[in-house]
């Protein structure tokens, strides 16, 4: 038995896939499975969500929330995931990006819908999945485990390839198998010693993953796979790894992402520039757009990085020249890669062919674009000397390491210093062909000479047979060699070509054709060609070699290079839009906010700013308002705008503050989810259920029109219900409802207050019904005097005095409710509360945040007093 066929488990032969409700682990395994020993008889195709088996039951439907899954498939990583075999969902995660050469080791304690693991598989899209073996149905008896089908329904255009057990926990042995996992998988920390690049965060990274026991064994199938199957490895020192920490970010579950339109538009899909991520994003280079995203769906929770990226920002802002120096050295790099190119040069085939043109081609192209970049990067260098924030002179320092210095003298001494090669045709072969200096091997200045010498033929014989046939002939380079081209016009009417002339094809209004004797200098040319590029290779191959041993510096470099890239494009959407930098305090405070997606649609001066104020005594805020009013934007709008100033942008407002959340929860859509046969009230439960059990007080929660996909009574007392738990949780919470029921049963919590939407009264016409909606938020529930239902009724053409008796009635039974409450002592005993805890809150925001004069400050306070009194007479 081949290495190859002990790698893969073996996989279903079945079409058809159903949910199953068991556990992950209802099949602990115990040792070497036969399974595992005969997988060569077994198909090797990967799993899809078309393409799975069955399994023995059907799970709910209502056991987790609708994410953001696309049926495209765009991603770019490798991720290999591991679920321990314990009680708390302990998952280990590595994701390997073959183009950029970058590593993310991830472990986790996870809930039991596995939001947590999803949303770090969304952070680097997936374009194939590994599992154990083990964790794959092989027939109706023996189901799948449930991550592996929620990894399913989130990415259906994603195969899943199963791999065999033992490589996951290779040097492991057997205890990888017990409920108290050992301190290391040794064979994934060694791939991880030895992959890892030489840079400052090498030991920092071997020490943060020794004792992840699960990332480590991720780790090790990952690279097993890639040496294996992909026929790849890695130079020693090549890789950037990171162990990403968890709780250093904002958790934004996919389903949040989508609805908040953070990285794709709902209605025109992930391309559109209508999204928070198309609104910021203008970027020069991909690492750049790669960490833009990244950002956006995983803001930062420190607040010291935080400060540090807005005085960048601000100082791009507020000093032009820097700006425009930093945008010129940034120009030349547009849409280069860095990792990209340094994990080309640093990967190897396993399974190599010997001499191969294309690939010598495509070796030589890869050191042109190093010579491109490391040539470009001292005037980015140049362009931050002097910088008074801290995070640019870091980024300057990482930009004049020494070693770079070094790379760029190799290259600069074995290639020549022309400018960038031409995407295409004759130019870009000729870049390649003298790519390397002349003298440095004698066999390839001869080749080149060849090649030359035959180029020279071509045009010769072009020369000559437009001559003989009193034709305009052009030469035009295709792939495999030149052809002769014609305009249409400048051949005489009715009359056909030359003889001689063969293979003739019309295109776009030009003939294209060749002759024997092209194809026979065509051919000697192309020999010329791949012997020049192979040599070149070998040369290339051996300055490799030598710039490996310092290719942490270039990784170092494309680091810095994508940060800079990122905050620029910061600076950039700041300066035109108009927005401010924002503080972070306790509280979310946020004077004249607009909408950032909106705002990039509506013409100038019609989208209306609100204010947002929200603090530990107003925790939960009841936002009430017809429909079309915008209780919706409202809710999205603070969403955003706590997303923009957690990755380190300004924000569209005249003055913002905002609490650093853990988590940012949602329910905005009502949708069926047809897929899954949930209605709209089990789509909301499952949801509910979620935030309810992930929210904690660091958590931002927006919930829009909870409990109306049932009836109004039981939609009144679950939607009651789950705000109570969110209430208990002391998150903030931004709460929209049509329940008038919910500002009588929750306005007795002392963290609760009621907003509206206003709408103002006009002369009805036949065109509306006399309402004016002003998008503006103010305190307060909203009057029910209004009565907006008895102005519909006006268009049934009822009887004046029976649209009198119901607004009497309507206008009396508000009347009662209202002395009811004010007589009430349980109400004068919440608003008592409500003071008291407004307050405390007060008082701590004065203490931690205020930047007042002393004699101010006194005058502040004294004014809480005053309040307090009112509150208890």
């Amino acid at each position: 038995m081949n290495e190859n066929s002990r790698f893969y488990g073996s996989l279903p032969n079945s079409s058809r896939y159903a949910y199953n409700p068991r556990p992950s682990t209802a099949r602990p395994p115990t040792g070497p499975s036969h399974q595992e020993e005969t997988s060569t008889a077994n198909q090797t195709r990967p799993w899809t969500a078309q393409t799975r088996p069955p399994t023995a039951q059907t799970r709910p439907g209502t056991a987790r929330p609708t994410t953001a899954a696309s049926a495209r498939n765009d991603g770019s990583y490798i991720i290999a995931v591991i679920e321990g075999r314990g009680v708390g969902h302990e998952i280990g995660i590595a994701a390997l990006d073959r183009d950029t050469g970058r590593v993310m080791l991830v472990q986790l304690a996870d809930c039991q819908t596995y939001v947590k693991t999803l949303h770090q598989m969304h952070l680097h899209s997936p374009s194939l999945v590994l599992v154990p073996d083990t964790f794959l149905a092989t027939d109706a008896t023996t189901p799948a485990c449930v991550l592996v089908e929620y990894i399913l329904e989130e990415f259906p255009g994603v195969p899943i390839e199963p791999v065999g057990r033992r490589y996951w926990n290779e040097g492991g042995g057997a205890s990888c198998f017990l409920r108290l996992p050992p301190l290391t998988s040794l064979l994934g920390l060694e791939f991880i010693s030895q992959l890892c690049v030489e840079d400052d965060e090498r030991a920092g990274t071997l020490l943060a993953a020794t004792n992840k026991y699960y990332a480590l064994s991720a780790a090790c199938a990952l690279f097993k796979y890639a040496e294996l199957k992909l026929n790849t490895r890695f130079a020693a020192g090549s890789l950037r790894m990171r162990y990403v920490p968890v709780d250093g970010t904002m958790m934004i579950d996919p389903e949040t992402a989508r609805n908040l339109e953070l990285v794709g538009n709902m209605s025109f899909g992930k391309k559109s520039a209508h999204s928070l991520y198309g609104v910021v994003n203008h970027t020069f280079t991909s690492m750049a757009a790669r960490l833009l995203r990244v950002n956006i769906l995983s803001p930062l929770t420190a607040q010291t990085t935080l400060d540090a990226r807005l005085d960048v920002v601000e100082e791009l802002v507020q000093t032009e020249d820097r700006f425009n120096d930093v945008k010129a050295g940034l120009k030349p790099l547009n849409k280069m890669d860095f990792d990209k190119l340094i994990a080309a040069l640093a990967a190897t085939d396993t399974k190599p062919v010997a001499g191969k043109p294309s690939a010598a081609a495509a070796r030589v192209t890869q050191m042109l674009g190093l010579r491109n970049i490391v040539k470009n990067l001292p005037a980015l260098q140049t362009a931050l000397e002097g910088s008074r924030s801290q995070l640019l002179q870091i980024i300057h320092e990482m930009l004049s390491d020494e070693r770079l210095g070094k790379i760029e003298r190799l290259v600069c001494a074995n290639l020549n210093e022309d400018g960038a090669p031409a995407k295409g045709g004759i130019a870009a072969v000729n870049a390649r062909v003298y790519a390397v200096k002349a003298n440095c091997n004698r066999l390839l200045d001869v080749a080149r000479e060849t090649y030359k010498e035959n180029v020279q033929d071509i045009f010769a014989l072009n020369t000559k047979l437009s001559e003989t046939h009193e034709l305009p002939l052009t030469l035009m380079y295709q792939e495999g060699g030149f052809v002769f081209t014609l305009k249409k016009t400048d051949l005489p009417h009715n009359e056909t070509l030359p003889r001689g002339f063969i293979n003739a094809q019309l295109k776009k209004n030009k003939w294209m054709f060749s002759s024997m004797e092209l194809k026979k200098m065509n051919a000697r040319m192309k020999d010329a060609l791949d012997e020049t590029l192979i040599l070149s290779e070998k040369i290339i191959d051996e300055l490799v070699a030598e710039i490996i041993g310092d290719i942490g510096a270039l990784y170092k470099a494309s680091e810095a290079v994508a940060l800079l890239d990122m905050l620029w494009s910061f600076a950039h959407t700041s300066i035109m839009h108009n927005y401010v930098r924002p503080e972070f305090t306790g509280t979310l405070a946020i004077k004249s906010g607009r909408h950032p997606i909106l705002e990039t649609v509506k013409s100038a001066g019609t989208l209306v700013p609100n204010d947002v104020y929200c603090d530990d005594s107003s925790s939960f805020q009841i936002v009430q308002g017809p429909n079309m009013s915008g209780k919706s934007t409202y809710l999205r709008q603070v969403g955003l705008l706590t997303v923009l100033a957690m990755c380190g942008c300004f924000v569209p407002a005249e003055y913002a503050s905002f609490r650093l959340h853990d988590a940012l929860l949602s329910r905005l859509s009502n949708d069926d989810d047809i897929e899954r046969s949930l209605s709209t009230f089990a789509s909301e439960m499952a949801t509910s259920a979620m935030i309810l059990g992930l929210a904690t007080p660091r958590s931002l929660v927006i919930i829009d029109e909870l409990g109306r996909g049932t009836a109004p009574r039981e939609g009144v007392g679950i939607s009651h219900a789950i705000a109570e738990g969110l209430i208990q949780s002391k998150c903030f919470v931004f709460f929209a409802t049509h329940f008038n029921e919910l500002t009588t049963t929750l306005s007795r919590q002392p963290s609760v207050i009621n907003l509206h939407l206003s709408v103002q009264r006009t002369t009805k016409s036949a065109a509306n019904l006399g309402i004016t909606f002003q998008y503006k938020i103010v305190d307060g529930a909203p009057d029910d005097t209004t009565h907006y239902g008895l102005d519909l009724a006006t268009l049934a053409d009822l009887p004046p005095d029976v649209l009198s008796e119901g607004r009497r009635v309507a206008t009396r039974l508000a009347d009662l409710h209202a002395r009811e409450e004010e007589d009430s002592e349980s109400s004068r005993i919440a608003i008592r509360r409500k003071a008291l805890l407004r307050l405390r809150t007060q008082l701590k925001q004065a203490y931690e945040h205020s930047a007042l004069p002393d004699e101010e400050l006194v005058a502040y306070i004294r004014r809480f007093q005053v309040d307090i009194a009112k509150a208890f007479l």
